[in-house]
């Protein structure tokens, strides 16, 4: 990729810093913009340039495409919060929409006509079959899934009436770090189950809490697919080329999903320590198995993840929080 420039909106964030490093570390040129509300600049690599701004100010965006010229965008800048989303659906549909289509505007205005998005698999809502491939009904029961939606419409009238070429991947649970340890996943507040048990173990936040223990999986508890941050990284990079025959969607996971007691399990293998956990109710709304179908995408560009094993995606989570207990130390 030496040579070639891409702007990464929300870059300083989770997946997308991992992106940013996977790029750079292929001789990519970066420009990454964040806000940091939620992104850390200790995560954006030296070298990389980052602009602190709001991907909604038009203004801003503008001013960005009009320094650089770049090959093409990948956009993971959103509000992301599933139970948020519900609290306050009117400030998701409005923000992730509005948002993403000033960035997409701003592209197509200075002739950057790829557009990758960082979408999510709660487009599907309650799925009738397992695993989720993308022939599945499109129906989501959260404003997060609906608004991600929402922006992929959006994205597919910028194509026919722009020529803007664009890409979405729907995955439910990114998890893990780069091998390194040097970047990892911080949020606040955290949802996800695998960075809360390990942080369980490590004494650093409360027992984990398992929301329902009698669904109808082989142990109770919900199972879920979960795909290592920096195979996700992979994915994004290679969907690029398919870009140049036409707009595209994915579906990206394992194939195989586990319990929330297989993840403690595994967190006290890779840890040598138990997770202290409380047993809940059920969340409403939880589906009681999500995993999706990456055959496409396998088929398609010759994806396939490097972490599959959920003691190898353990494993690097854990190394980052035990290296960084208190995470990035960038709050400001």
């Amino acid at each position: 990729m030496d040579g070639r420039r891409f702007l990464v909106t929300g870059g300083a964030g989770y997946v997308g810093s991992h992106l940013v490093r996977t790029l750079a570390q292929r001789g990519a040129e970066v420009v990454v913009v964040d806000d940091l509300r939620q992104g850390h600049r200790a995560a954006v690599p030296d070298g990389v340039e980052l602009v602190r701004a709001e991907v909604g100010d038009r203004r801003r965006m503008a001013e960005v495409f009009a320094a650089w010229k770049f090959e093409a965008v990948f956009h993971f800048a959103a509000l992301s919060l599933v139970g948020d989303s519900m609290r306050d659906p009117l400030r998701y549909c409005t923000d992730n929409l509005s948002n993403s289509l000033i960035v997409a505007d701003a592209a197509v205005k200075a002739g950057c006509l790829k557009f990758i998005l960082s979408s999510t698999a709660a487009l599907f809502g309650f799925p009738k079959r397992i695993p989720i491939d993308e022939e599945a009904e499109v129906a989501p029961v959260s404003a997060y899934g609906e608004s991600k939606l929402m922006v992929e419409r959006g994205l597919a009238w910028a194509d026919q009436v722009h020529g803007l070429r664009n890409a979405s991947l729907r995955y439910f649970n990114a998890a893990g770090a780069d091998p390194s340890g040097t970047i990892g996943e911080d949020h606040d507040p955290e949802t996800h189950v695998v960075p809360l048990a390990i942080c369980a173990a490590l004494g650093t936040r409360p027992p984990l809490t398992v929301f329902g223990t009698d669904y109808p999986t082989p142990d109770g508890t919900c199972i879920r697919d979960y795909v290592h941050v920096l195979d996700l990284a992979d994915a994004h990079i290679r969907v690029l080329e398919r870009l140049t025959q036409a707009s595209c969607r994915y579906n990206i996971g394992n194939g195989t999903g586990y319990s929330v007691r297989e993840v403690i399990d595994a967190v006290e293998r890779i840890g040598g320590r138990p997770v202290p956990h409380i047993l809940g109710p059920r969340r409403p709304g939880d589906p009681a198995v999500l995993v999706a179908s990456s055959a496409k995408l396998r088929e398609e560009t010759g994806w396939t993840p490097r972490y599959g094993a959920l003691d190898d995606i353990v494993r690097t989570a854990w190394n980052w929080h035990a290296n960084h207990p208190k995470g990035f130390d960038d709050r400001s």
